[in-house]
């Protein structure tokens, strides 16, 4: 699969998690993270298990420790047991030792620059300014990941680096202070000590729980990004983003306003939820923004006193009977004055024509006039299935 013409995206590298490559023409691909506790093996598998099952494509699960990164080998060898080889990424804070051995055993590993190695408190800005400070201290973090990259290098493991507003470390907090621009040289200081050692198979993120904040990183990332010739792959969330309505609504604004500007290769929803109730709104959210076309498309208009026929039935049966021909594109309109124009893009049109009369469109050419709106939906199925687009559903 690739995406569909009329989305244009950000090129980036193809980095490969698993079997499962991301980036470049593949699909934006969908994520979660667990909330089981790590060393329950059978808990967190079933878990995994329902979040495949609802599709998501890369399962994360927290590792704070040793016991915990070992116990990553239970987890993968049960999965695989039961017939799944969704790829693993182990979500890494603060130690580099436990970095290094769930390296060496899931296909993704995600180290955060804020925590990772560097949490020694600094007096201020003034220390960084003084001597050779900040190179001195980015050479030793280049000489701590070295086991971790040569790891990585060894098993085909990919690094995520994730900067996240809320945890920047003190020497971006004295220089940039906790802003977007803090985020994207987090990010970048280890991407660049990664590329020094040679290794490419990165995947990038910032996250923020303000979408305004996480939206102004990531844009300026690509342009940084551009500036210096890189082309790694980007994951999108919107770290806490509630629950319920609120958790949609805000991990909407903030995924899919840069999905829009074809920016993200990966997402994940955070929802205070079973994780698998984010997997349905990260696919709602692409094929809103067209990052990933996943069903059929409706477009359909509130109606108003011009609406001569049932517009709120006729959009519930289209649905029912067109709603597995994925990439379909269908309008529903209510009348000839804006209907036509406002469904320019559309595949095929059904377009109220009078008192109770429909007509159909195939793009934005009439196919069938004066219809009554009991045939209607019917005679749509057939035109559909005239122009050879029609699928049985399964």
């Amino acid at each position: 699969m690739i995406c569909p013409d009329s989305y244009s995206r950000v090129q980036s590298r193809v980095v490969n998690i698993g079997n499962l490559p991301l980036g470049g023409n593949y699909p934006v691909r969908v994520q979660s993270m667990t909330n089981t506790n790590t060393l329950d093996t059978e808990g967190t598998v079933q878990q995994i298990i329902r979040m495949a099952e609802a599709g998501c494509e890369y399962a994360r699960i927290a590792t704070p420790g040793l016991k915990e990164a070992e116990n990553l080998k239970a987890i993968k060898k049960q999965l695989f047991k039961k017939g799944y080889q969704i790829p693993l990424i182990a979500d890494v804070h603060y130690q580099p030792k436990v970095a290094e051995l769930a390296a060496s055993i899931v296909e993704k590993v995600r180290i955060n620059p804020g925590n990772y190695i560097d949490k020694k408190q600094k007096p201020d800005i003034a220390y960084w300014m003084q001597g050779n400070h900040y190179q001195e201290e980015l050479e030793q973090i280049a000489i701590r990941l070295r086991p971790l990259v040569n790891i990585c290098r060894e098993h085909g493991t990919a690094i995520r680096v994730g900067s996240n507003h809320g945890s920047l470390s003190q020497r971006i907090l004295d220089r940039f202070g906790d802003t977007p621009e803090g985020m994207v040289e987090s990010a970048l200081e280890f991407v660049r000590i990664f590329e020094d050692a040679g290794f490419f198979d990165l995947v990038l993120a910032l996250k923020a729980s303000n979408p305004k904040v996480m939206i102004r990183a990531n844009r300026l990332l690509v342009e940084k990004m551009k500036i210096n010739g890189m082309h790694y792959p980007i994951h999108l969330g919107v770290t806490e983003a509630g629950s319920g309505e609120d958790g949609r609504l805000k991990s909407a604004v903030g995924i899919g306003s840069l999905l829009t500007d074809g920016i993200g290769d990966t997402i994940r929803v955070s929802l205070t939820e079973e994780p698998e109730f984010e997997i349905p709104v990260a696919y709602g959210i692409l094929q809103a923004s067209g990052a990933r076309i996943t069903r059929t498309e409706f477009i359909s208009c509130p109606s108003c006193s011009r609406t001569l026929f049932n517009i709120q039935e006729a959009v519930e049966q289209v649905k029912a009977r067109t709603g597995h021909l994925k990439g379909l594109k269908i309008a529903i309109m209510g009348c000839v004055v804006n209907g036509p124009g406002e469904m320019a893009d559309a595949h095929y049109g059904y377009v109220g024509a009078g008192n109770g009369k429909v007509m159909l469109y195939k793009g934005q050419q009439v196919m069938k006039k004066q219809i009554d709106e009991s045939a209607a939906v019917e005679e749509l199925i057939n035109l559909i299935r005239d122009q050879g687009d029609w699928i049985d559903p399964e």
